[in-house]
């Protein structure tokens, strides 16, 4: 299978997986060379590296990550004080929702996207709408579907209530501005995000298959098992996915034509990235704005040259696929209920339907049932489960 075909069809049935039971099927135990263990060594190690985002000034910082948690379930930062960001990231559902769609005041249009791993993230939002997850935070605060709030209600809020002006103070060193709505606003978004940088997960057991690698060890098939080291295989090599979903977090942050539908509900067309490029270059929240804290510029770099093409039509932001057996349904519409529907489906796609970035078809996967079995074995793999949490109150602000 040639680069390009590979790559399609990885966009395809590797880009929106989740996990279903499969039983095990007794084959050959898997051998890899010495090439396919660099490849599965490149998917660690887990959890990676923390790094502070130089476009918000207080990324990582511990007050504005205690002001984030309490901002995140405070439903008054909703216009109808009835909605806080955690009605559609629900900590018990692994930061999403489980429906179709998400609905805040009334329903959207695409699926509601985990907030697991997202601080290495390029892009976010399923057509890469915001360049930062600070600005990313905004979004949904001002969308009439979902919080339908203003810059000024979310102020106001700030100021009026005593201990979010006082943890805002401890946060970014001074008191909510008195006359710049927006300024509050934004740094709202930036409090949000730095406690959205804390959600990650687990180790799974391909974590520790891989670092047993990493050693030159091999953990016995019960702690591993051979179909799950038979579905990495064919992940690293026959599917291709590897080319889509690269480094530690399963995935390359970039976007592809996956081959799924691009109608939204009611019949309507969805072009994905190609729509949000214009809006994002538009927006004044992004990284070549007054908002973004690196003086630097070197964080705006990817949006300066940001270029919209043909080829954005129907393109999707191919996401993570760690602790997607906690996530269904699947796809950015919310289309696909199980691992293996997506699997079978990619295995024998009409190839007029994946198209490459010069407009070539792709191919299908082709696997047969057993490699299909296998393949969800492993993706199962990627997931751990961790006692969901919500926040105390935290005392008390002086």
């Amino acid at each position: 299978m040639g680069r390009i075909a590979i790559h399609l069809a990885c966009a395809g049935a590797c880009a929106l997986l989740a996990g279903t039971s499969a039983g095990q099927q007794d084959a050959a135990k898997p051998v890899f060379t010495d090439a396919e263990i660099k490849i599965i060594l490149s998917h660690g190690p887990w959890p990676a590296p923390a790094q502070a985002d130089p476009s918000n000034r207080v990324s990582g910082k511990p007050d504005a990550i205690e002001l984030g948690t309490r901002l995140f379930f405070d439903q008054r930062l909703s216009a109808s004080g009835t909605l806080s960001c955690s009605s559609c990231h629900v900590p018990e559902r692994n930061w999403s929702d489980n429906l179709t769609r998400g609905v805040g005041m009334s329903e959207v249009d695409r699926n509601t996207p985990t907030l697991m791993n997202l601080l290495a993230s390029r892009w976010y939002g399923w057509s890469g709408a915001s360049d930062s997850l600070w600005s990313q935070s905004l979004r949904p605060i001002l969308d009439e579907r979902e919080l339908a709030a203003t810059p000024r209600h979310v102020a106001q809020l700030v100021r009026d209530d005593e201990q979010l002006t006082c943890r805002y103070r401890k946060a970014f060193g001074a008191p909510p501005s008195a006359s710049d709505d927006e300024a509050v606003f934004v740094d709202v978004g930036k409090a949000l995000a730095a406690f959205q940088e804390t959600l990650v997960s687990g180790r799974t057991p391909f974590d520790r298959f891989r670092d047993a690698l990493a050693k030159s060890e091999r953990p016995p098939s019960e702690t591993y098992s051979e179909p799950a080291q038979r579905g990495l295989k064919i992940f690293i090599g026959k599917g291709g996915c590897t080319l889509c979903h690269s480094g530690p977090n399963f995935t390359g942050g970039e976007f592809f034509r996956t081959g799924l539908s691009r109608f939204a509900p009611r019949g309507q067309t969805d072009p994905g990235r190609q729509a949000e490029i214009p809006q994002l270059m538009k927006s004044r929240f992004n990284l070549l704005g007054r908002y973004n804290d690196d003086k630097s510029g070197a964080s705006a770099v990817r949006t300066r040259e940001a270029a919209l093409e043909k080829t954005n039509f129907g393109e999707f932001k191919v996401p993570s696929l760690r602790n997607l057996i906690l996530t269904a349904p699947y796809g950015r519409d919310g289309g696909v209920e199980t691992l293996a529907e997506v699997v079978r489906h990619y295995s024998g796609v009409d190839p007029a339907s994946l198209r490459a970035k010069d407009g070539r078809p792709g191919k299908p996967l082709d696997l047969t049932p057993r490699e299909q079995t296998d393949l969800v074995v492993f993706l199962e793999s990627l997931s751990t489960f961790s006692n969901p949490w919500r926040p105390d109150d935290g005392g008390q602000c002086y």
